[in-house]
C-alpha cells in the first residue's frame, strides 16, 4: 500500500502544515519571480517601448501613444511593439501612416530593418515602412524602392491615434460646453 512510512494512505498533520506552508511561500514567491523581466537583477523593472527606442539611439515619437507592451530578444535585436488596436493619422496633413496592432522588426543602435506593421500611404497605395535609420540629425525612411529623410525634430513628440499631432483642434471642438458660449 502506497503512503507514508507508518502505511496510512494520509499524510500525518506536521507533513501537512509543512505542505501548505511551501504552497503558501510558493504563491507568494513565484508572481515575483514570473513578473521579473531581469532575473539576474531582482531590482530591474522593464522599460516602457518608448525608453527602449531611445536606449537605441531613436525618438520616442517613433511609436504612436498607446503602446502597451513589447518583447525584446537582446540578443538578436528582434522585437515586437504591441497596441491595443490599429492606429492611424494623418502628419503634415499629406501622410497618412498605420500601425496595426503588433510591430516587428529588429532593431540596433540607429536602425530598425526588416519591420513589418507600419505602413505609409503614398499616393493610392499604402506600403509597408521596412526600415529606419538613424543619421545625425534625420531620420531615414525605406519602403523598399524608395526612401526618404526627415528631421529628427519631428519624432521628438508622439502622434496620437486619429488626430496625429494636430489634436488640439480636436479637443478644441469636442471639449466645448454649448451652454457657456455667449450668444
Amino acid at each position: 500500500m502506497a503512503g507514508n512510512p507508518n502505511g496510512n494512505l494520509f499524510p500525518s498533520s506536521s507533513s501537512t502544515a509543512h505542505l501548505v506552508v511551501f504552497l503558501i511561500a510558493l504563491t507568494i514567491i513565484t508572481p515575483i519571480t514570473i513578473s521579473n523581466p531581469n532575473p539576474s537583477n531582482p531590482a530591474a523593472v522593464k522599460t516602457s517601448a518608448y525608453e527602449l527606442l531611445q536606449s537605441y539611439n531613436f525618438p520616442a515619437g517613433l511609436l504612436p501613444k498607446g503602446v502597451i507592451g513589447y518583447d525584446l530578444d537582446e540578443s538578436t535585436g528582434k522585437f515586437a511593439a504591441y497596441m491595443k488596436g490599429t492606429c492611424g493619422f494623418s502628419l503634415e496633413g499629406s501622410y497618412q501612416l498605420e500601425y496595426k496592432s503588433t510591430i516587428r522588426g529588429y532593431i540596433s543602435n540607429g536602425k530598425l530593418s526588416s519591420l513589418e506593421g507600419v505602413q505609409v500611404k503614398i499616393f493610392l497605395f499604402w506600403v509597408g515602412i521596412v526600415e529606419v535609420s538613424r543619421n545625425p540629425d534625420s531620420l531615414e525612411f525605406s519602403v523598399g524602392i524608395a526612401s526618404a529623410g526627415f528631421p529628427i525634430d519631428n519624432f521628438y513628440e508622439s502622434p496620437q491615434c486619429g488626430c496625429g499631432l494636430d489634436c488640439n483642434d480636436v479637443a478644441g471642438i469636442e471639449g466645448k460646453n454649448p451652454s457657456s458660449e455667449s450668444y
